[in-house]
């Protein structure tokens, strides 16, 4: 499948990955945020319907995400709006890990969300209204995203050795960490197929963030001895401590290899 594309939330890290993905695959990409290409504001349903009325895309790849973790009018109404405006064409929903709180640890795509933050809630809200509005959807779960030099736990870490901000990363604090790359082809080939329902996309590696910040500090010739660390025992925030999302679906529908953080940020 090809055709026009449209892309939420393309100015974001995971969204501009996939606008050059899906122009490298010949769709015809058309972007949209707050701030740049189609400019709209997905807590606007008027404005998102009259957006994709306008453009009649063939696949949305929704990627926008509330800029401050506690956005739950942009995370959850946001989607629930996209999805609303979605019908008749194909969705492809990005969702995260943050839906789970980590105590059964290993999560296939039949395990139903027990957040226990706000942000973990709003996505758990967004996949309930993707899924209600447009049950053909594709809901696409992921884990930490970098790479690129980019991601956000690359930047964390260069500002935590160099003293640019103080904190710790978690040592007993576990993901599944993957390439955005490798998440944003996924999410393109996902677009162009009829699989519905819940598909985890993530490495298929299990790493602490503070092993994390560890790889990417040698990759980029960083003192690794330098980052500090912590645990979240001794932390107040209420955060998932190890959440692995299982594979075994992706590896049967997904042709796009999806590499652990050990292979990419390999020196």
């Amino acid at each position: 499948m090809s055709g026009r594309m449209l892309v939420t939330g393309a100015t974001g890290y995971l969204g501009g990955h996939v606008v050059s993905r899906a122009m490298a695959a010949g769709w015809q990409v058309v972007s949209s945020a707050r701030s740049g290409g189609e400019r709209v504001d997905i807590r606007d349903r008027g404005a998102v319907l009259a957006l994709l009325r306008r453009l009649r895309p063939d696949a949305v790849v929704h990627t926008a995400v509330g800029r401050e973790r506690q956005d739950w009018a942009t995370t959850a109404d946001g989607a629930a709006n996209v999805a609303v405006a979605a019908v008749g064409c194909r969705l492809a929903h990005v969702s995260s890990d943050a839906v789970f709180s980590g105590r059964d640890v290993e999560y296939a795509e039949s395990a139903l969300p027990d957040p226990v933050n706000r942000y973990g809630a709003a996505k758990a809200a967004a996949e309930t209204a993707v899924r209600a509005v447009l049950p053909e959807a594709v809901i696409v779960r992921t884990s930490l995203l970098l790479g690129d030099g980019n991601g956000q736990h690359e930047r964390l870490t260069h500002d935590l050795i160099t003293g640019r901000l103080a904190g710790a990363l978690y040592t007993d604090q576990i993901r599944c960490p993957a390439h955005v790359g490798d998440v944003a082809a996924a999410l393109v080939e996902l677009a162009a197929g009829d699989h519905h329902g819940v598909v985890n996309v993530a490495g298929p590696e299990a790493i602490s963030r503070y092993d994390l910040g560890v790889l990417v500090a040698r990759r980029d010739g960083l003192d690794a001895g330098a980052l500090p660390s912590a645990t979240l025992a001794e932390s107040a925030e209420p955060r998932p401590a190890d959440v692995r999302l299982r594979l075994d679906l992706a590896s049967n529908i997904i042709r796009t290899p999806l590499r652990g953080a050990g292979e990419f940020l390999a020196v």
